[in-house]
């Protein structure tokens, strides 16, 4: 067999979901309780009915209490969480049901809006119900009438959440215990679309109408500058435009301020809703057609061709005296009017690296 080579590209490994942790942390410590075994590998069964086996770091009893952790593998995905341990602290109690208790690094949610009220541990409907699932059946394998209380914790937990929205969303002191499949799908980005989702979601909630969406920590405090909106105004959104976009479509707001540099909204104008360079790239070409529109010379188009950058191209045509800026801005708030259906007034600003617009287009 030909040996892989450096060059060769393997394909990209899943991992699984801190849901899916948890659920198999606090089945080993509940079989632990219910049994007197304490296992090392435990199998539990995901939502779409894959069955997968987790390796459990420890099990132990300590009177009536046991706990068991396994270390999350995200697969080649960039999680945050990637080699976290995920624990489960489970307790028996007489009333037959499942209680959920936030442990430590994990958050309380605090907002409205989000998948579970406020005061809750954050730990979403469907890892809950994937543990209640597991503990229930355990119980009646068992022949055990009574329920469960488990403490979900996660290692280093409060640390690692000041690197996610949580604490812009409202959850305070931790992660959350997240998960609709159970697997982590490498580079798919969907847990940073759910989070702008939950974010709107919150910002809904408690009541905000004008919203900024921002590419980055630049343009989110241009936007605060400028409008003075609070911080759950800011949607977080990176290259995700399309994402804002689909989800105001079905859950609109009155306003809404994009806000970011040139050149990824010279993509969105052109019509791209995934602004990271993987999806699109910057079209010099197209530019210099926009500047032609402008009145640009056959001479200025081809230096605009040649650019190194669209901010270099774009202080070519200024130079000029053409606002290339505000005409880019326009055909953008245009894209993503289309993409909302116009059920949402939205202005963009493109800013250059300090924060400063280079061009803009108002509330339509």
């Amino acid at each position: 067999m030909r040996a892989e080579t450096a060059e060769e590209q393997r394909p990209l490994r899943y991992g699984y979901t801190t849901g899916a942790c948890a659920t198999a942390a606090s089945l080993a410590a509940a079989r632990l309780l219910l049994t007197g075994i304490a296992p090392e590998v435990v199998e539990i069964t995901l939502p779409r009915g894959q069955k997968v086996s987790f390796r459990l770091e420890y099990c132990h009893r300590r009177d009536r209490t046991a706990e068991a952790a396994t270390r999350k593998d995200a697969g080649d995905d960039p999680d945050v969480t990637h080699g976290a341990l995920i624990l489960a602290q489970v307790v028996l109690e007489a009333t037959p049901a499942v209680r959920f208790i936030a442990g430590e690094g994990v958050g309380t949610v605090t907002r409205p809006g989000l998948p579970v009220p406020p005061g809750e541990p954050a730990i979403n409907p469907v890892p809950r119900r994937m543990m209640t699932e597991h503990l229930q059946r355990l119980a009646v394998e068992q022949t055990y009438t009574g329920g469960f209380a488990v403490t979900i914790g996660v290692e280093n937990g409060a640390e690692l959440a000041r690197h996610t929205l949580n604490p812009r969303l409202g959850i305070v002191g931790g992660l959350s215990i997240l998960g609709t499949t159970g697997i982590v799908r490498p580079f798919s980005c969907s847990a940073y679309i759910a989070s702008i989702h939950r974010a709107i979601a919150v910002a809904r909630a408690n009541g905000l109408r004008h919203l900024a969406a921002c590419t980055g920590a630049v343009s989110e405090q241009a936007m605060c500058r400028r409008y003075r909106l609070p911080e759950m105004a800011l949607i977080e959104m990176g290259d995700f435009a399309g994402a804002v976009l689909k989800y105001l479509k079905k859950a609109p707001v009155d306003r809404l301020s994009l806000a970011g540099g040139f050149g990824k909204f010279s993509k969105l104008a052109a019509g791209h809703l995934d602004l990271h360079s993987r999806s699109s790239n910057i079209d010099l070409n197209w530019l210099a057609e926009q500047a032609g529109l402008l009145g640009a010379d056959a001479h200025l188009q081809d230096a605009i061709r040649s650019a190194n950058t669209s901010l270099n191209a774009l202080d070519l045509a200024r130079r000029a005296g053409l606002s290339l800026g505000d005409r880019i801005c326009r055909l953008a708030r245009d894209r993503a009017l289309a993409a909302v259906a116009g059920r949402v007034a939205i202005e963009v600003w493109a800013l250059d690296r300090q924060g400063n617009p280079v061009g803009h287009a108002g509330f339509a």
